[in-house]
């Protein structure tokens, strides 16, 4: 018995597409962390640079999180994605606490550890064939 698959709907297909983006958002806002983080021990700007881009990644992650509710509920799509971006919001509100109080031990292998991922679930976003 073989399954067929039905052509995605348009609305189906946007949402997935801003799913695709929302995740690519954030992986390229962690990676800017990553990359000012450097930045933050030979730069007077890199303090100013990283503390923009948390600003930006965090918004990227509450991005993925309305990306993820449009995609399940009136997009119809599976409710995975909601419990992923949630996940990295609970993660980055962790990163912004722990910026804060500067405990770089860990600030550092969490931001690591969101880095990778995140470039796991773009892969699987990418990936997928509808939502």
């Amino acid at each position: 018995m073989t399954a067929t698959l039905t052509a995605p709907t348009p609305k189906a297909a946007r949402t997935l597409a801003l799913l695709k983006t929302a995740v690519a958002l954030q992986t390229l806002g962690i990676f800017f962390q990553a990359s000012t983080a450097g930045l933050l021990l030979t730069s007077s700007q890199g303090e100013t640079l990283h503390s923009v881009g948390a600003r930006v990644m965090y918004g990227a992650s509450m991005l993925y999180v309305l990306a993820a509710v449009l995609a399940w509920r009136p997009g119809g799509g599976s409710p995975r994605p909601l419990l992923y971006s949630s996940g990295f919001l609970v993660l980055a509100s962790v990163q912004v606490v722990l910026g804060v109080t500067h405990t770089a031990s860990l600030h550092v292998p969490l931001g690591v550890l969101m880095f990778g991922l995140s470039v796991l679930d773009l892969a699987r976003v990418l990936t997928a064939r509808r939502p």
